[in-house]
């Protein structure tokens, strides 16, 4: 492949993600615009709520938490570390995928240019 038909790809593929992280991002916030006067709670509560219409006279108590975190803010900054550990991971698994892949890549080519010259 020519170095101009790399480019036209390059320039395609980042027009092509910055489309898609916008289209993202308005899906994302078009709820936030069309529902009115809602609130949007998380699935521990409609967990909670499903279980009590099911089942009435169930009891969680055979199951409590080892340790009750001293604050709202406490639990939310190690929500926040999870997420950014669960991030680190993905990144470092998808950049090590990618890295593998262009060696590969590399590799092959090499073998075909001595191959060619041999």
């Amino acid at each position: 492949m020519s170095s101009q038909t790399q480019t036209a790809l390059k320039k395609i593929d980042k027009r092509v993600v910055v489309i898609g992280i916008i289209l993202i991002a308005m899906l994302m916030a078009f709820p936030l615009f069309v529902v009115e006067d809602s609130e949007f709670g998380g699935s521990d509560g409609a967990g909670s709520e499903a279980i009590t219409a099911i089942a009435p006279d169930y009891d969680s108590e055979w199951i409590s938490n080892w340790w009750q975190p001293p604050g709202g803010e406490t639990e939310s900054a190690l929500f926040a570390l999870q997420a950014a550990i669960g991030g680190i991971l993905i990144g470092y698994a998808l950049g090590y995928l990618r890295g593998r892949q262009k060696g590969q890549k590399m590799t092959v080519e090499a073998n075909s240019d001595s191959g060619a010259q041999g």
